[in-house]
């Protein structure tokens, strides 16, 4: 079996000890049944990762052991960051993860023309903390030791001004041009890509206007779920550590 990966927000130091949260030591223990003496991965976003071993293990309560230290890193060179029109039902949910697993760094919500979700106060607070969760959840699975941020919804005209990526991209189907045709990239790229029913001609030209470039993913048109993940994909496969 896979030796289990676990991330936290505490200090991490060789020799220490450091208590888990209920979430993770529920996880550990109650989940995948696992005693004192057994050994797994922390992690907590500072980089590489620790080897670990359970001291004591209870139903809502463990403490573990730090028994080493391994300077793994797994991180794409490309800083990806990610504007997504908010999406209804569980489409936000498969992005985030997905696009964790493919190395992104930042995901923004976006609140556009064509959003359909009405979020607010804390409904959304705990949006966000739920997508945050997905994205740590997502790292524990595919090994990345650096968790991406999810970043606070806002509309779509505060991201365009605030999006600081030295090559930024607005994926649409009403243009033709394509990635090979990109010249002088960076290692920072911005994606925009908007919810069901796409994003406003309006809209399109407002990120123009912000020095966004056009970008078609091929001639089929695709989900707001599909585009993100396959422009990351491809950008990966080009200039990142994919393919």
């Amino acid at each position: 079996m896979r030796i289990p990966r676990v991330f936290t927000t505490e200090q991490l130091d060789v020799g220490g000890l450091v208590e888990l949260d209920k979430g993770a030591a529920r996880h550990l223990t109650a989940v995948l049944r696992m005693g004192a003496g057994q050994a797994f991965i922390l992690f907590n976003g500072q980089g590489g990762e620790f080897s670990a071993e359970l001291v004591q293990a209870k139903k809502d309560r463990a403490t573990a052991k730090i028994t080493g230290f391994t300077e793994a890193d797994r991180e794409s060179p490309l800083q990806l960051h990610l504007g997504i029109g908010i999406s209804r039902g569980e489409r936000m949910d498969w992005i985030v993860q997905k696009a964790t697993e493919l190395g992104i760094s930042q995901v923004s919500p976006i609140f556009s023309a064509r959003c359909e979700v009405k979020l607010s106060g804390e409904r959304l607070d705990k949006r966000i903390k739920h997508w945050q969760q997905i994205a740590i959840s997502a790292c524990e699975q595919s090994q990345r030791n650096s968790v991406p941020t999810i970043n606070r919804a806002v509309n779509l005209e505060q991201w365009l001004t605030s999006c600081d990526s030295s090559l930024k991209l607005v994926l649409h189907h009403r243009t033709e041009k394509r990635l090979h045709e990109m010249t002088n990239i960076d290692s920072s790229i911005g994606i925009l890509v908007g919810p069901e029913g796409g994003l406003t001609d309006i809209e399109i030209k407002q990120a123009m206007a912000q020095n966004f470039q056009p970008l078609a993913m091929g001639p089929r048109v695709l989900r707001t779920e599909t585009a993100p993940l396959a422009a990351i994909s491809i950008i990966q496969s080009i200039w990142g550590d994919m393919g």
